[in-house]
């Protein structure tokens, strides 16, 4: 039997679910039995890897993980929460772990078809790149940080936002302000006019399909 020291915790996402964030835990033993275990015949759409890592207290930090995120918990027996992966990736990395995440993600990647791949692709594809001007958002608007709402982005380009002096992408905008050393998804992070920019690219895309 594995000992706590034996384990990896793990952030998942699915294209089929957005919004939710598996956060769990699997043995080194045989991580592809987990992947097995994880895609049933009640998910659509297999999990993608966003992080892992070797842990010596695994239940603990998982354990300190679903209690940091209980108010974002969708059901108490189940370990899917309302985030964004980057909130969860961001605690792991306080501590000094050991990332597995490529070996986990080509480890999961060995237990689906091509034809399964294919359709994660396919439905990431239905979720088109960030475009201001497709959501109503128009040059000139003026971004808040939702961090700190001082902390303002001016739109100047469909895809581009200004930033003292300077024009880049939200993304990379997002990734700095965070002092992150991985992309991630800026809309949970901004607002325009008092609502979320995920709220808005959800209802342009949705309404879109």
């Amino acid at each position: 039997m594995s000992t706590n020291s034996d384990c990896q915790v793990y952030v998942l996402t699915n294209e089929a679910i957005p919004g939710l964030v598996k956060i769990g835990m699997t043995t080194l033993d045989d991580p592809s039995q987990r992947a097995d275990q994880l895609y049933t015949t009640g998910v659509p759409l297999p999990f993608d890897v966003e992080y892992s890592a070797k842990v010596p207290r695994a239940k603990d930090i998982e354990a300190a993980l679903h209690n940091a995120f209980r108010d974002s918990r969708v059901n108490p027996k189940r370990e899917f929460f309302e985030i964004q992966a980057d909130q969860a990736i961001g605690i792991l990395k306080l501590f000094d772990l050991e990332e597995t995440t490529d070996e986990l993600r080509d480890t999961f990647k060995k237990s689906i078809s091509a034809a399964e791949q294919s359709a994660v692709e396919k439905a990431r594809r239905r979720r088109p790149p960030l475009n201001f001007e497709e959501m109503a958002i128009p040059n000139g608007a003026t971004l808040s940080f939702n961090k700190n709402e001082n902390i303002t982005a001016t739109v100047v380009e469909p895809k581009k936002v200004e930033f003292e002096d300077e024009i880049r992408s939200l993304t990379a905008l997002t990734t700095d302000l965070l002092k992150l050393e991985y992309s991630i998804q800026p809309t949970p992070h901004w607002s325009y006019e008092g609502t979320s920019l995920s709220e808005i690219y959800d209802l342009t895309y949705r309404s879109a399909e």
